[in-house]
């Protein structure tokens, strides 16, 4: 098995939304008859994605600050000051983004003075909570880290199969995560109804902290030599998955005990990131059922 644990690491026993539907307009035209004017019908098979949760304009995104909703981002203005909007963000470690007028406008077109919050469609768990509950009921932690997976519906499809394989949570960062959407939502079918999600400020700081809580942090890599049918996914496990484009950021990679990989026997060699989530999270499962 490659192990890539590091020497001396210890071990012991966290608005505007607008309606679809068609456009119907009517209109006598020169020769007396009626005009109708539909829009094009959505072709099967392919639905336009909803417009995420928002809240505009500098009191009511105050206010929601102040409230217990939880929020994914706050887009600011660029040169326009926002001084507790920014403070209110900055104490409960909300990302903020400086952005030009333009990007606002083509969130919303209504009165926004400067400044768009996003707001999460789940209430964020933390890790430490989640292990700890976990150890408790005397469970063996099995945790979804996911690095850089940005696509909504990807994260949807990840966060269905993770519950059904009995992940305890999934882990992603504060910056450079998909938002949590209606279409996140949607795709997982309802199993972020069930399946807490972390949101994290340092994936590096976590961890640390599970490893040394004594979970075992296992990256799935193209780049590995040891294929996941050698890992050991029986004792308590982190497995800690990045994005199709970018992969696993390597300060992470560096801090996993362990690489693997999935087969590839075709000429294609990659997978989806949720379908590469699916196969590795149900080794586990098999393991863990045949002890």
């Amino acid at each position: 098995m490659e192990n890539r644990k590091r020497s001396g690491l210890g071990r012991s026993s966290e608005s505007g939304t607008s309606s679809g539907g068609f456009r119907k307009s009517e209109g006598d035209n020169k020769t007396g008859f009626k005009k109708k004017y539909f829009a094009k019908p959505t072709p099967a098979g392919f639905e336009k994605p909803s417009k995420p949760d928002i809240v505009f304009g500098v009191q009511s995104v105050l206010e929601t600050l102040k409230s217990t909703k939880e929020i994914e981002k706050i887009l600011l203005q660029r040169d326009f000051g926002h001084a507790e909007v920014e403070k209110l963000a900055r104490e409960r470690e909300i990302p903020v983004q400086r952005v030009p007028l333009e990007k606002l406008n083509r969130v919303t077109m209504k009165v926004h003075q400067g400044v768009i919050a996003f707001v999460s469609a789940v209430n964020y768990a933390k890790t430490s909570n989640v292990v700890a509950d976990t150890f408790e009921k005397g469970e063996t932690p099995l945790l979804l880290i996911l690095d850089r997976v940005t696509d909504v519906r990807n994260f949807g499809a990840i966060a269905r199969t993770a519950e059904c394989a009995g992940v305890n949570a999934i882990v992603v960062p504060a910056r450079g995560a998909a938002q949590i959407n209606a279409d996140a939502m949607k795709t997982s079918v309802g199993a972020l109804n069930h399946l807490p999600v972390c949101r994290e400020n340092s994936l590096s700081q976590i961890v640390s902290e599970l490893q040394q809580s004594g979970i075992q942090v296992v990256a799935c890599t193209e780049k590995a030599t040891t294929e996941l049918y050698d890992v050991d996914f029986s004792v308590p496990t982190a497995i800690l998955m990045g994005s199709e484009e970018d992969g696993i950021s390597d300060n992470l990679l560096e801090q996993a005990d362990y690489a693997t990989k999935i087969p590839m026997v075709g000429k294609i060699g990659s997978l989806n990131v949720s379908v590469a989530t699916a196969v590795i999270l149900y080794e586990a499962v098999r393991q863990r059922q045949s002890k």
